[in-house]
């Protein structure tokens, strides 16, 4: 019995192969090789074989493993992989178990970028059409940046030198590390829902300048998709003027730093002042214009008038002439009191339509007069109102909140008299 040859099963057989080949070779291995039959099962394990121009090597990338690659490995791709070899027993086979991959000859990072750039492009994420406008004069403006980062202070400086009236809102978030961009895209869609309250005209998202791992968070697909479906405009400012990111792509405006965001965001306060100055002067030209055009219009009317009066007697004056002289041709005793009746009933005629000439250029001189008394703005001054307005500011004061203790108020009467007062209490 002791001289048999020894009969293995097939298990057996797999057994000592899988023993031999993990007590021979090393725990860990970096392999370089080609992508192919690239496939991810319904469990999120991924299948594929790496090969060069000799062989061709089977391997398995399990789906933790495959959730810390950045970049999406696909057919043709040349990579580096760490890894360790196993036999799996059921196939008797061997394969390389990839923990871990690299674009070889280009960073994971730069090659995910180039990939999350060229996808979203195809879909159309980046299209100007879906881009919403920026509003001319914003409001209320949230934040979503680090509190203790040098870029909300940017952003809140900038912001306040241009436009004074914004409110601002901080939405704390991380701006970097594991989870940093489900936190922001979560905060966006959170103040998207709750944005009939919070009635937030503009979001800014964004951090201050870094490498590119620290940006990275602002490159992830679920902080782009988040900020393509925010209905409130979102503005991207992140990093420095020569960093680009996919969230600056995605938004609806970019800001090269955060310092830029608010010339992005806001208007300049002394711009919108100068701007309303020239459209006061622009307003008094177009008033002394149009009461200059109404009183001509009236004097043109006036001179119809008495043109047309003037015409109007002249035509009486001949008929008066051509009825006398049909008198003296005819019997005048018999047509006398005949003539004289007629006669009359002209005269008549032409005070009734002169009556009816002048009171219906009277109604309508009257109309244009009234016209442009409606226009003329300080109008309901002649009738006990006052128009009063911030000193400092220069702004009409219509609610409380339009003035502070201390402020020194104009007061405009009738007949262009001003009484200036303080504000000592509100």
């Amino acid at each position: 019995m002791s001289n048999r040859t020894k009969i293995y099963t097939v298990s057996q057989i797999n057994s000592l192969i899988k023993e031999i080949l993990e007590n021979n070779l090393p725990a860990r291995l970096i392999i370089t090789g080609e992508i192919t039959n690239w496939s991810i099962a319904r469990s999120g394990h991924a299948y594929f074989g790496l090969k060069d121009e000799n062989a061709l090597l089977p391997c398995v990338c399990w789906k933790s493993s495959l959730s810390r690659i950045k970049f999406e490995p696909e057919n043709g791709l040349a990579v580096i992989a760490k890894g360790h070899i196993e036999v799996y027993s059921p196939h008797g086979k061997y394969q390389f178990y990839a923990e871990s991959m690299q674009p070889a000859g280009i960073g994971a990072l730069h090659l995910a970028f180039e990939q999350m750039v060229k996808r979203l492009q195809a879909e159309g994420l980046f299209d100007e059409k879906h881009k919403k406008p920026l509003p001319l004069y914003p409001q209320r403006i949230g934040i979503l940046t680090s509190e203790s980062g040098a870029a909300v202070h940017d952003i809140k400086d900038s912001i306040q030198n241009r436009w004074p009236p914004a409110e601002l809102f901080l939405y704390p978030v991380p701006v970097q590390g594991e989870g940093a961009a489900e936190e922001i895209a979560a905060a966006i869609r959170d103040v998207n829902k709750r944005n009939k309250k919070l009635k937030l005209d503009i979001l800014i998202v964004g951090r201050g300048g870094g490498s590119l791992e620290d940006l990275w968070a602002f490159n992830e697909e679920v902080l782009a998709r988040a900020i393509f479906d925010s209905k409130i405009p979102v503005i991207s400012a992140v990093g420095h003027e020569v960093d680009t990111t996919i969230a600056d792509f995605v938004a609806d405006a970019r800001a090269s730093t955060p310092t830029k965001a608010g010339v992005v965001a806001v208007p300049d306060m002394q711009d919108v002042l100068e701007g309303l100055d020239n459209f006061k002067k622009r307003l008094g030209s177009q008033l002394k214009f149009m009461v200059h055009n109404s009183q001509q219009q009236s004097d043109e009317l006036c001179f119809r008038l008495q043109s047309s009066v003037k015409h109007l007697l002249a035509d009486t004056r001949n008929t008066l002439y051509a009825i006398a002289e049909q008198i003296r041709t005819i019997e005048p005793h018999r047509l006398l009191a005949s003539k004289t009746v007629i006669l009359n009933n002209l005269l008549n005629q032409a005070n009734a339509a002169m009556k009816e000439i002048i009171n219906k250029r009277r109604l309508r001189l009257t109309a244009q007069t009234n016209r442009l008394a409606g226009l003329n703005p300080k109008s309901i001054l002649q009738r006990g109102y006052s128009i009063t307005t911030n000193k400092k500011t220069g702004l009409l004061v219509r609610h409380i909140k339009d003035v502070k203790i201390g402020d020194m108020l104009n007061t405009e009467l009738t007949d262009e008299n001003f009484i200036e007062s303080r504000v000592t209490k509100k």
